[in-house]
C-alpha cells in the first residue's frame, strides 16, 4: 500500500481500494475495510469515496542524503522502526499481532534510550524518549490502537511522545495499546499538529506505514484530503 500511495498524485483522481493480504492490516482497521477477500472486493467495487490526508515525511537515507517519501497510515522515529524491521526480519507465521508483539518485547530489552527534540506546531518537547509516532491513523503494529483518536481527515496529526518508560510500564501498558485504554499515562503524551520535526543526538530508525528508509533527523508534513479511498458504503 504504500508503495502504491507513493506512486500516486495528489489531485489526480485516481481511487485506492486496498486488499488486506498483508501482517499487519493496520490501516484498513480505521476504515472498517473487511479483512475477508470477498467482502474487500465488495468495498472496492461498489464502496463509497472517502478523501483523506496524506503525509510528506522528510528524512536521511542511509546513505546521508536527503529524501521524502509519502505515507498514508504511521510514520514515527524511534524504537518502532526497529520493530517494524524485526518484525520484518522474523516469521510471521503465528500472525501480526503475535510477530508484532514478540518483535516489541525483543528490542525493547535491548534498546538505548536517547534524547529527542520533537516539535508539533508551535509546541516543543525534549528529553530522554523512545518514540515519537506521528499517526495520521489510529493503528499499527498489528492491531495497537495507538492513537485511538486520530482522525484521517482532520488536516491533523496525532502526535504520541513516549518518555523513557520502563519494563513495568511496558508489562502494563502494551496489552491496553490493544484496544486504545493506555492513555491517560504520565510518560505519554498525546500532542495534535501539522508539522512535526524530530531530532535526536544519534540517528534514529525513521518508519513510515511499516518501511525503513531512512533516520532522524526528520520532518512530517499533511497534505489535506489528498487521497482518495474507497471505504465501506454507509449503512
Amino acid at each position: 500500500m504504500n508503495e502504491v500511495v507513493n506512486g500516486l498524485s495528489p489531485g489526480d483522481g485516481v481511487e485506492l481500494a486496498v486488499i488486506p493480504r498483508g501482517t499487519g492490516w493496520d490501516f484498513v482497521r480505521t476504515f472498517d475495510i473487511p479483512r475477508d477477500l470477498d467482502g474487500a472486493l465488495d468495498v472496492a467495487l461498489a464502496g463509497s469515496v472517502r478523501e483523506i490526508d496524506l503525509g510528506v515525511a522528510t528524512y536521511r537515507t542511509r546513505a546521508g542524503e536527503e529524501a521524502s517519501s509519502t505515507f498514508a497510515n504511521v510514520a514515527s522515529a524511534g524504537i518502532s522502526g526497529a520493530i517494524a524491521q524485526r518484525a520484518n526480519e522474523s516469521s510471521k507465521a503465528l500472525g501480526g499481532k503475535i510477530s508484532y508483539y514478540w518483535a516489541t518485547l525483543a528490542v525493547f530489552f535491548g534498546w538505548e534510550t536517547g534524547e529527542m527534540r520533537v516539535t508539533v506546531g508551535d509546541e516543543s518537547r525534549s528529553g530522554k524518549m523512545i518514540d515519537a509516532m506521528v499517526c495520521n491513523g489510529r493503528f499499527l503494529g498489528g492491531g495497537m490502537m495507538m492513537c485511538p483518536d486520530a482522525e484521517p481527515d482532520d488536516g491533523l496529526f496525532d502526535v504520541l511522545l513516549i518518555g523513557d518508560v520502563t519494563k513495568r510500564d511496558l508489562a502494563f501498558v502494551l496489552p491496553k495499546t490493544y484496544k486504545g485504554k493506555h492513555l491517560p499515562h504520565p510518560r505519554l503524551e498525546l500532542l495534535r499538529g501539522s508539522v512535526v520535526t524530530i531530532e535526536s543526538d544519534e540517528p534514529l530508525p525513521v518508519e513510515l506505514d511499516g518501511e525503513q528508509p531512512g533516520t532522524t533527523p526528520a520532518r512530517f508534513e499533511i497534505v489535506p484530503r489528498a487521497l482518495r479511498l474507497r471505504v465501506p458504503a454507509p449503512g
